[in-house]
């Protein structure tokens, strides 16, 4: 579908219509873009400059090439990660993630509550601890938590009180609750208590709220999730090499495809620019990415460079010889596909992480 879609592009930019013309099959292309991408529309830009979360980016980058493209396709876990902010704002640790944009068909494998450790304040007194005990509860009760019944814990342990950082708690259960049923979504509660719980007048350890802190520490949730589309049968695998090559042409002329009709079948660059179809404003990385495409002959004999099949050899043996009527010569066709990775706004301002399969031709052959 992507090499239609992009062919459709080619054709609104270069073919002699009319503009009313060019602009229906702009919109058409771009409407088969969308649902290469699992969207109806695309998602609205922030309306103001938003910094996306460093990890998310540095996922982005652990996971993809700057191309986008994917390095190893064992590294992410299902094919969506997706981060929330804090919507409570509260200096108090009642945390509040709104998880509407979670569509019914991702499945949810994994939830992780991400707060940003203080540096600890100074207490006096003869004793200090170097650990404080910190617990994630699933509240159950909105207005009373802490009543009988209130709050489920889901996730306690000990943390230093020696550095700053971020630490990670999983929180699955709940976020399996919330999606099945939003109304069950009620926040979470996090406390902090001395080793083996015993209670603090004043904990040392603070979380970074959504108030009066930096936008890199505020309280975040990261959802890992598998919504079940997949991409052909064909081979996968990471991607070697590569860069993008904006303003390449994406249709030749007459006489130009002639003579790469000739030429044996290979991998071309096809360059596919975000900023150029006018969706740079809620895709933050990659700015474009090269799908590549397969051109040439497949002339007989095939050689083992073509790459061919057992079924290719036979069909070109077959038009070589005349042995049937209407048997064409076999097609210069990918014969190895890569994954590409999106970081990109969606229409709650929520920053996303999405794999998408078969979107890079990494190797031509005739089939």
């Amino acid at each position: 579908m992507l090499g239609t879609v992009l062919l459709l592009l080619a054709l609104a930019k270069t073919a002699c219509l009319s503009p009313a013309s060019v602009a229906s099959r702009r919109a058409e292309a771009l409407k088969k873009l969308l649902e290469v991408f699992g969207m109806e529309d695309p998602p609205a830009p922030p309306t103001h400059f938003k910094q996306p979360p460093q990890y998310m980016v540095d996922l982005f980058n652990t996971v993809a090439n700057a191309d986008g493209v994917t390095k190893n396709p064992d590294i992410l876990e299902g094919n969506t990660v997706r981060s929330f902010l804090d919507k409570t704002h509260s200096e108090e640790m009642r945390f509040l993630f709104v998880l509407s944009s979670v569509a019914k068909n991702e499945k949810i494998l994994t939830a992780e509550l991400h707060l940003f450790r203080l540096w600890p304040r100074v207490t006096d007194g003869p004793k200090r601890h170097h650990f404080c005990q910190v617990s994630v509860y699933q509240v159950l009760e909105k207005d009373k938590p802490d009543a009988p019944g209130g709050k489920k814990l889901l996730a306690a342990r000990l943390v230093s009180l020696q550095t700053s950082g971020w630490e990670v708690f999983a929180i699955t259960p709940a976020v399996r609750d919330w999606t099945e049923d939003e109304s069950s979504n009620q926040g979470l509660l996090v406390t902090v208590q001395g080793p083996g719980g015993s209670p603090l007048d004043s904990p040392p350890l603070q979380f970074a709220s959504g108030r009066g802190h930096h936008e890199s520490k505020k309280p975040m949730l990261v959802l890992f999730t598998d919504d079940g589309r997949r991409g052909a049968s064909l081979p996968t695998a990471s991607f070697p090499g590569g860069s993008h090559m904006p303003g390449m042409t994406l249709l030749v002329s007459r006489s130009t495809r002639s003579l790469d009709r000739i030429k044996p079948c290979q991998r071309h660059p096809l360059s596919v620019d975000f900023e150029e179809i006018g969706w740079s404003g809620w895709i933050i990385s990659p700015r474009g990415y090269n799908a590549f495409h397969c051109k040439g002959s497949c002339p007989f004999p095939l050689g083992e460079n073509m790459r061919p099949t057992n079924h290719a050899t036979v069909q070109s043996i077959i038009n070589a010889l005349k042995l049937s009527e209407g048997v064409s010569s076999p097609c210069c066709v990918p014969d190895k596909l890569y994954s590409i990775n999106l970081l990109y706004f969606d229409d709650d301002e929520n920053v996303v992480l999405k794999q998408y399969d078969d979107m890079v031709a990494g190797s031509c052959g005739c089939h």
